[in-house]
């Protein structure tokens, strides 16, 4: 890509941390603590899982991101 810059190995890390989030235990929190932290791993879990899955184009030095959204069956 450029000077060295590896899209698909980022988008591994990528889908490397999506599986890290699963994998993370629950702290010893309650209550509220509790559903915010769950909360934020479920879009933790999303976003990188989203990125994990884009395919990467680099064109006149502009990196695109190309994540289908559509279902499995519409693609």
């Amino acid at each position: 890509m450029v000077d060295g810059f590896d899209a698909d190995a980022m988008i591994e890390r990528f889908r490397e941390r999506a599986a890290g989030v699963k994998r993370r235990n629950l702290p010893p929190v309650a209550g509220e603590e509790r559903r915010h932290f769950l909360e934020q791993a479920q879009l933790d879990f999303q976003d990188f899982a989203m990125l994990g899955d884009a395919e990467a184009t680099m064109e006149d030095g502009i990196l695109r991101l190309s994540i289908d959204l559509r279902p499995p069956e519409a693609r």
